[in-house]
């Protein structure tokens, strides 16, 4: 059974960030910003239904969903994108695939004791 991630996790580090972000093709000046944000991260987690609220100094970012259904996920805050995403369980892992115009893209989130990584 996976893991139920409700609560409110804390900005702690970042590695590799730069990197990461230039492989999904993030424009220079957006690869900056977000290496300077520490975003937090506030998830409702109840059964089949979650709310993910990123949380910085300049913007919040909500996803809510159903598990295993695919919604169009409107990024344009965020890169510009508009997508077809789908969140599901691979495992212990929540598992984001993201469809457009873009190839490749998606995240995942886990725990490790009372740490949630991305």
């Amino acid at each position: 059974m996976p893991p139920n991630l409700t609560g409110y996790y804390r900005f702690v580090s970042q590695e590799n960030m730069d990197n990461y972000l230039r492989a999904l093709d993030i424009n220079v000046v957006l690869r900056k910003l977000v290496c300077l944000l520490k975003p937090d991260k506030e998830i409702i987690h109840t059964g089949d239904h979650m709310v993910i609220r990123t949380i910085t100094t300049l913007r919040d970012y909500v996803m809510d969903f159903d598990l295993g259904v695919q919604f169009e996920e409107d990024l344009g805050p965020v890169d510009g994108r508009k997508c077809q995403t789908t969140v599901s369980w691979e495992g212990d892992q929540l598992v984001c695939e993201q469809l457009g115009e873009k190839r490749n893209r998606g995240w995942k989130h886990w725990l490790e004791g009372d740490r949630l990584h991305l």
